[in-house]
């Protein structure tokens, strides 16, 4: 293919000298006129280990040049990637003006130019940034219309400084989120000798995604630094510990617990972390990110109760109250705080909990139930035609099997919250997570708020619970 791209720092210089030892020709573009004579000598603009060479030895076989001039680039090539910074401001918020100047550079050699061309952001943008920012601006510079007239896609890196080369040819994935199947389909032929799961998303996901991973990376570091602190207080060879910590791959390095959900209540976490949060006092050891865990669990608790009570309907129906699906535990279950500030608050609540319900006749929870949670058991009901008769917001709190059916009955003029994401991602539910969009930015398509039954729903649902 014939590539250009925008962008002569880390990730563009990178970007530009794989492509071209791949075969295909390739324009770099940089403002910075020593960059371009660098590249145009076959010397690397930054360093990076084998850099160096593979821009040497791509400059020498005629792949790679660079110019400073956006338009001759942009008419020589079919594919334009953008890989211009994207700095904080001092209140941390993102600085765009390169991301905006280039999408008026790049649109302003669009409107010269006759046939279909793909524009490819891979600098790191927060989601909606391509629909509020990057598309608007080629649209106006270019006087054309994305997804017709031109494509554009958010492709994010995942290289590391120090081994940036092997992480574009062994990547842990590749994300391309597009406007049109045109050039979705265009990056996944330029990707197609990568060994690595290629995933076709929307633009908005795309850009989430590496927010996510980097957000995930640091708090690992976080993580495994302040277990550090705690065994080193207490004595403990913390290498050791972190190695059998290491060795689970069930719930620990897995998938497990990464699913947005409800929060977390049960007998174990908030104990647990309440332990370690006294023995670090006790220590003076200070340790922002596990004394914000609790702090953090009680912000999804009241996130939740906004989204409910967001539907203003009084009337509310709760699936699941347990910590969990499937067990009758009570004990700091966020759904008993849920209910129990809505009925403060006047709210008139019924709670069907087959589980439960049970352990309040002859469980192991009974005195419990009874006892310490008695306004409580007074909402329970085993009836479903009488809970879905009085639920006019119906709230659904776990993944449970049992309560499918309940929802299998629900009515087109009830509300459900899925706190749970039970139901299946396809803009038809509200959950825990979603708060309404700023200003006149538009939701982003797959995460509506507000889930009613049609006609297809008991299908999807059991393809969904199939699927799971």
């Amino acid at each position: 293919m014939q590539i250009s791209v925008f962008g002569l720092g880390y990730v563009g210089s990178v970007s530009a000298a794989c492509l071209a030892r791949d075969g295909h020709a390739v324009i770099g573009v940089d403002v910075d006129e020593d960059k371009v004579r660098m590249i145009n000598r076959g010397k690397s603009p930054i360093v990076e280990p084998g850099l160096a060479d593979l821009i040497a030895s791509a400059e020498q076989a005629g792949n790679l040049r660079a110019v400073s001039d956006p338009r001759s680039a942009i008419e020589n090539s079919s594919v334009t990637m953008f890989c211009v910074g994207t700095p904080s401001h001092e209140n941390g918020s993102l600085n765009l003006d390169y991301v905006r100047q280039v999408c008026q550079q790049i649109g302003e050699a669009l409107r010269m130019k006759s046939g279909f061309h793909v524009v490819v952001a891979r600098s790191t943008m927060l989601p909606g940034t391509v629909r509020s920012l990057v598309i608007p601006t080629l649209e106006v510079a270019s006087g054309k219309r994305a997804g017709i007239d031109f494509g554009v896609c958010v492709n994010p890196e995942f290289l590391r400084e120090g081994t940036a080369i092997y992480d574009y040819d062994h990547p842990p994935k590749t994300v391309i989120g597009a406007t049109d199947t045109r050039s979705s389909e265009l990056l996944r032929t330029l990707y197609a000798g990568l060994a690595a799961p290629l995933i076709i998303t929307q633009v908005e996901v795309a850009e989430a995604v590496k927010y996510a991973d980097n957000s995930w990376h640091a708090i690992k570091v976080n993580f495994a630094n302040e277990v550090g602190a705690i065994c080193d207080a207490a004595g403990v060879d913390a290498g050791a510990v972190i190695d059998v910590f290491l060795q689970d791959t069930k719930l620990n390095i897995s998938p497990a617990y990464l699913r947005p959900g409800p929060p977390f209540g049960g007998s174990c976490l908030p104990k647990d972390l309440r332990a370690l949060a006294w023995f670090a006092r006790m220590h003076d050891l200070d340790l922002p990110m596990i004394n914000s865990v609790v702090p953090s669990n009680q912000a999804q608790i009241e996130r939740a109760l906004r989204v409910i009570q967001r539907q203003g309907r009084r009337r509310i129906g709760v699936l699941g109250i347990s910590f969990k699906a499937d067990t009758d535990d009570l004990r700091e279950s966020p759904m008993v705080k849920i209910v129990e500030t809505l009925h403060g608050r006047g709210y008139d609540i019924r709670v069907y909990d087959p589980n439960v319900s049970q352990a309040s006749r002859n469980g192991a929870n009974r005195l419990y139930i009874r006892n310490a949670i008695p306004h409580i058991h007074c909402m329970l009901t085993s009836d479903t035609a009488e809970f879905l008769r009085h639920a006019e917001t119906i709230v659904v709190s776990n993944k449970s099997q049992v309560l499918q059916h309940v929802l299998e009955q629900s009515r087109p003029d009830q509300c459900v919250v899925d706190l749970a994401r039970y139901l299946p991602a396809n803009g038809c539910r509200t959950a825990i997570s979603v708060e309404p969009p700023i200003g006149k930015r538009e939701p982003i398509q797959h995460r509506s708020f507000l889930w009613r039954p049609s006609q297809s729903y008991t299908k999807r649902l059991h393809n969904a619970a199939a699927t799971a």
